[in-house]
């Protein structure tokens, strides 16, 4: 038995199709039935055989509450821990503690109580440290906890953490640390909302550079991962570097709308993350800019995957042939 978490994310939706279709035998935590929908519009991309998402075992459960959780480690031998709070929010910074690495802490004891034989974790770019010789960013540059990191990145990096303690009692893990990953659904959530905000007619673009990947490259790569016989590792997958203002021009030729024509400074996102924040704190709600949206959108980082591309003479997807496929399934989504 496949225990799934975060199944009903972008990453865990897009892991499941392909779990599905290779007849494995699945069981997958949800909180609410309203986001299982989400995962059949995946689906849909995919098949038209709508009897695929019966054939998985959804199990309601929340990785923070230990007692909800026991039940769903019965049988189980491979746990895909995808779930996870990303928020650059600076009020979220509490929940994702709790999420990010509570959950992770639990799925870790409770995987290590069941006995499984390999864990799977999805965490991310943002957990990993910058290049010292401005070189390529890879797996060994490592976080630092000095700088200025972002919650997120903090709590990803603790995270981490409890992977590799799993790892110290047994458990096989291989961590994944994905760029920016870019695909079809969850169209309002994360990096999937930039289709829609360009789709919209968007108008701004800054300069800074990231790592962005395909979510089938990131699902292809934990599988591929959790079948072979590598263990306690970690690696980065990213297809390949690039500025927003490239990403968000290639979304805007793939809908043949208007490129975005604004190009916004650092000074112009550093003075309105500012006001965003003085706002937020009157009104109660979410800034529209956090510090950190506002620093990532210019900073320049660039990484290789050039070690499961050796491991696993994986090949990445290019991310223009993403953009396009994924703009083709927006423009079909009835939302």
């Amino acid at each position: 038995m496949i225990l799934v978490t975060g199944g009903t994310g972008l990453v865990g939706a897009h892991l499941l199709y392909h779990l599905i279709k290779n007849d494995e035998k699945i069981r997958a935590i949800y909180r609410s039935k309203e986001r299982i929908e989400k995962v059949k519009e995946v689906f849909s991309f995919y098949t038209n055989d709508e009897s695929l998402i019966s054939k998985i075992e959804w199990f309601k459960a929340d990785i923070t509450d230990v007692p909800s959780m026991i039940p769903a480690f019965v049988d189980v031998n491979k746990v895909y821990h995808c779930a996870a709070l990303i928020s650059f929010n600076p009020n979220d910074y509490r929940e994702m503690r709790k999420v990010n690495i509570h959950g992770t802490a639990v799925v870790v004891n409770l995987s290590i109580d069941a006995k499984v034989d390999k864990i799977c974790f999805v965490g991310s770019i943002a957990s990993i440290g910058n290049s010292l010789n401005g070189s390529l960013i890879n797996e060994d540059c490592e976080w630092n906890s000095q700088e200025d990191n972002s919650g997120y990145s903090i709590t990803k990096f603790g995270a981490e953490m409890e992977i590799w303690r799993a790892s110290q009692e047994g458990v096989e893990v291989v961590i994944v640390n994905p760029g920016v990953i870019l695909g079809s659904g969850f169209w309002q959530y994360g990096s999937s909302k930039l289709f829609t905000q360009v789709y919209n007619g968007f108008k701004y673009y800054t300069e800074g550079i990231t790592g962005f990947v395909g979510v089938k490259d990131v699902v292809k790569a934990m599988v591929l991962l959790m079948n072979s016989d590598v263990k306690n590792e970690r690696f980065i997958l990213v297809s390949e570097n690039k500025s927003f203002k490239d990403i968000f021009f290639l979304m805007a030729d793939s809908f043949k709308k208007n490129r975005p024509s604004i190009k916004i400074q650092p000074w112009q996102t550093s003075l309105f993350w500012r006001v965003s924040s003085f706002v937020s704190f009157f009104t109660r709600k979410a800034p529209f800019l956090s510090k950190y949206s506002a620093k990532s959108a210019h900073a320049i980082s660039k990484y290789t995957s050039e070690k499961i591309t050796k491991e696993l003479n994986f090949k990445f997807q290019k991310i223009e042939e993403v953009i396009k496929e994924t703009s083709i399934n927006y423009t079909n989504s009835s939302f």
